[in-house]
This record gives structure tokens, sequence and C-alpha cells, in this order.
């Protein structure tokens, strides 16, 4: 090797190694390569995807194109990685792939027992690259080994710096009072940035039966999310899923393509171009104990650099981190909930025994007072009042048990539609109203409960996404005869927008309801809003 060239060697070594990031080092490394060989062309192709490189960087024409390139070069370093020259790669079973390339060398980019990739050198001509040709590159490869590891260092450092900085802010806003919807928005939204992913989601159970997850909590990185949130995914089968039962995080390639197939197999429905185009995934359990409370998940489109397995020990840690926060918060609320549950009591103590008391003996005596009089239309104008009266006296009583019944407490279907609705008040911004009507606690059977629940989450959360409501009012009934159980949820707001595409939420609804010979449906209420009406025939003993 000449004086000449020993300098340029040396030059293009200070280029190589004089960036600290990885991307750089790279392009600087290729094109370093290309300019002391005098190649037509030349890449670095990745060795995998646990140093979180690039799969591919080139430098040259687009003949052969980038994504024939790749096909080819990463079929040629399968059969056989390390250095390697080829005088004419046409005699190879590449050689279609990489035309119209002609010589071939491929270099090993590694060190210290870590290979990253291969720098692979490509001419037109035959019998283009030498032995100095080879060493020459070899030494470049060698201090782009070092840069990268050094660049890793520092990148690990920086990334872990940008969890913690993650973690401590979704800590605080929790423990400093933020609504939890909007901490649930926050989690999603910095694991997605720091993790640079397309889209951070978080999947939660959708009823009591924990059939199904629903990605109620999507954030993007453009104005995409509202097609994707509401969407749901099976808790078996899927990837989601089964972060959500195992309790460990679930890594995947081609996430979009293995959606849509599920989708279309399972629910004859196509999901949207924004989950379609995602490829590299990773579902962590948002997991505090022994209970799962739901499942965070990243996703990148498809020409980004895939998770590595440091990528997933970072969000796994945010995750617990962040579950642990969220646990933290909510027995917080539970203790705010037992002081205001304690107000609550004595109001309901004195509603009884002085409110109901008071109206009921105004009743008697309005009674009294219609058998007295002899004209009917003083009769009829008395026995109205009375009506009115017990009407109120009932919707009191109606309230006395709001105020009385624990949202925790089991065994009481009443309770449990109860704390679903105090679960979606802070996503609606207010309490909605809750009446019932019948024997619910004993004519619903503990079959229908879960079918029965999951269709007054659907029906809040459809107001608290899409209503803009000022007011939602819940009636849960059941008939005289004890056949049917009635629920209904009905908003002031705007209602679901017409273009909205067909949501999987509604869908199963109407799947729940045909389970019990049922309905379920939504349409405009009287004035405005939206009116969401389900009903189930209740089994009769034995059936």
């Amino acid at each position: 090797m000449s004086e000449a060239s020993v300098r340029r060697l040396l030059a293009a070594v200070t280029t190589v190694g004089g960036d600290l990031s990885a991307p750089e080092v790279l392009r600087r490394l290729v094109r370093s390569a290309v300019e002391l060989t005098g190649a037509d062309h030349g890449a670095f192709v990745a060795h995998g995807a646990e140093h979180g490189l690039p799969p591919l960087v080139a430098e040259g024409g687009d003949d052969p194109p980038r994504d024939r390139l790749r096909d080819g070069l990463g079929r040629l370093l399968d059969e056989r990685p390390g250095p390697r020259r080829l005088t004419d790669v046409r005699e190879h079973p590449v050689g279609p792939a990489l035309a119209p390339l002609r010589s071939l060398l491929v270099v090993p980019v590694r060190g210290r027992g870590t290979v990253f990739g291969h720098v692979c050198l490509g001419d037109e001509r035959a019998s283009r690259f030498g032995q100095d040709d080879e060493d020459s590159v070899g030494v470049l490869a060698a201090a782009a080994a070092a840069a990268l590891r050094h660049a890793a260092r520092l990148e690990r450092t920086a990334l872990r710096s940008r969890w913690l900085e993650a973690a401590h802010e979704v800590t605080t806003a929790l423990l400093s009072g933020e609504d939890p919807s909007a901490a649930l928005h926050l989690i999603a939204e910095r694991a997605r940035e720091v993790s640079g992913a397309s889209v951070g989601a978080i999947a939660r159970p959708s009823s009591g039966d924990e059939v199904r997850l629903v990605f109620d909590i999507v954030e993007t990185t453009d104005s995409t999310a509202e097609r994707v949130t509401g969407l749901s995914v099976s808790a078996h089968g899927t990837a989601t899923g089964e972060a959500f039962s195992t309790g460990k995080p679930v890594v995947v390639r081609d996430y979009g393509r293995r959606a849509a197939d599920y989708q279309r197999d399972s629910a004859g429905v196509r999901v949207p171009p924004p989950v379609a185009d995602l490829d590299s995934a990773v579902a962590v359990p948002l997991t505090v104990g022994s209970a799962t409370l739901g499942v965070l998940l990243v996703a990148k489109v498809n020409d980004k650099v895939p998770f590595s397995d440091e990528d997933v020990r970072l969000v796994q840690t945010f995750a617990g981190q962040a579950a642990l926060a969220l646990e933290f918060a909510r027995a917080g609320e539970d203790r705010q909930r037992l002081a205001v549950f304690e107000d609550r009591e004595r109001i309901a103590h004195d509603l009884h025994d002085l409110v109901i008391q008071r109206l009921f003996a105004i009743g008697l005596g309005l009674e009294a007072l219609g058998r007295l009089t002899t004209d009917p239309r003083t009769s009829g104008q008395v026995s109205g009042f009375v009506t009115d009266l017990d009407r109120t006296i009932r919707d009191i009583r109606n309230s006395i048990f709001s105020l009385q019944e624990p949202a925790e407490a089991p065994g009481s279907l009443r309770s449990e539609l109860l704390r679903v609705a105090l679960d979606h008040a802070p996503a609606l911004g207010f309490e909605p109203r809750i009446g019932f009507e019948g024997p619910l606690d004993t004519a619903v059977p503990e079959v229908v409960r879960p079918d029965l629940l999951a269709a007054l989450r659907e029906g809040l959360a459809n107001a608290a996404r899409h209503a803009r409501a000022t007011s939602v009012a819940v009636e849960v009934s059941v008939d005289r005869s004890g056949h049917t159980v009635t629920l209904t949820v009905t908003d002031d707001g705007a209602g679901v927008p017409e273009d909205l595409p067909p949501r999987d939420g509604l869908r199963e609804l109407a799947r729940r309801a045909a389970r019990w010979s049922g309905t379920s449906s939504v349409r405009p209420a009287p004035g405005r809003g939206t009116k969401l009406e389900w009903t189930a025939r209740l089994p009769r003993s034995g059936e």
C-alpha cells in the first residue's frame, strides 16, 4: 500500500470515528469505503435488530433499487457471513437481485465479539476488488465498530434518562391529582415519544369476563388516533391478549398484517390504515402485584428501526412504574371516596328520616282530604298530587340507594352499575345520573350481568369520546313480568358523527344482546344528543 493510500486511509478512519451518532457513523463508513476503493456502490447491512441500527445504509445510484439490494445482500449474508470477495456475482444465485453489479466485496463490522453488520461494496466490472481493498475496508470497519460501541453506550445512557424522566412525569401527574384518564393518555404519549414509535396505546378489559380488550387510549404522530380509538381485540390469540393473560411482554414483527388478518378472520372487518402500516411492536402488561390493569402497546411503521431487546426492557420498566403510580393514585381516590361516602351516608339518613317521612305524611293527609270531598274534579287533582308525591318518594329512595351503596360492594348488580358509572366520571367530566326500576338484583342472573355491564361501559365510553355532552342519564329496569332487562344511556351532546365508521364496540354490543335474544340500537335522542338502548331477555330457572 502506497504512502498516499495510507494517508487517505488514516483520514478516512478519522472521518468515520469522528461522530457520535450511529446512523452518521454508518453513512461515513459506506461513503469512505466507496471513495477508498473506487467502487460503484456501497451499503451497510445490519446484523439483526438488537443494536437498533438502520437495516440498510446505501451509497451510490438507484440501480439496483434499495429493496432489491437489501434482499440480495441479505440472502448472500444468510448463506455465509464474514469477509468475502466475489469476482463475478452473476454466477451466484443472488446475481439477478444484484444486477447490474458483478464484483462484490463483503467485510464484517465487528469488535469485541459483537457483529454489527457488514459493509458491502459492489462494482459493475468483474474482478474489481483485491486484497488491499479488503484490508483497507477492514480497517475502516474496525474503526466504525469502535465508534458504534461508543455511540451505543451514549445512546443507552441518554435513552434510560429519557425513560426515567417520562416515568417521573407520569408519577408526578398522578400523585398531584391528575385526572386518571388524562394520566393514561400521558403514559401512552410518553411511551410513544421516548421509544420512537408511531403509535402508543393502552388496552383495557371491556367487561368483567375479560374476554376482549379495548384500545380506549391511543396516541399517534398524526391525527389518526380517532380512527383507532375503540378498536377491540380478543384476550386470546393476539399479541395484546397474550401480554395481558401471561403478564409478560410480547414482541412481534409485521404487526399490521397480523392485526389485519386477525380482524378479517374473526370479525370480518378491516383495520384502518394507521394499524395496517405498523411493523415492529411491543405489548407490555401494566401489572401491579398479581393484578394486570391493562396493556401498553408501542408500535413502529414499516420503515422504522425495529425495537431491540434493550428497548423492550426499558418499555417494561416504564410500564411497571406507571402501573404502580396508577395504583397509588387509585388508593388516594379510594380514601377520598370514603370521605365522600361518609358525608353521603349522613345525607341519606337525613333524607330518609326527615324528608321521606314528611312527604309520606303529606301524602296520607292528601288521600284523607280526597275522600272527604264530593267534587270529582277536586278529587282527581288530589289523586294526581298523591301520585306525584309517590313518584318523588321513589326518586328520593333511588337517590338514597345511590348515596348509601358503596361502589365496591360485592354481589349487588346495582352497586356494579354504580361503580361503572363512577369509573367513567373522569372521562365525562361529571357523574352520570343513574336510575333503577324493578328487582334488578334478584331478576338479572349472574350469566347476563357481564353483558349488561359491558353495554353500560360502551354507552358511557361513546358519550365521553364523541358526544361532548354536559349530562348523561342512565336508566336500568326490569319489566313487571321479570322477563326483560332494559338499559338506556341518553346524552345531550352532539352524538356520534355520521361519517364515523361502525365500531367494534357497537358490533360487540349487538352480539351480546343477540346472545340473550335481545336488541341493541343507537339513535338520536329527543331534542338533541344520542340514545343507546340495549335489552336482554332474562332466562328463567332451568333455561
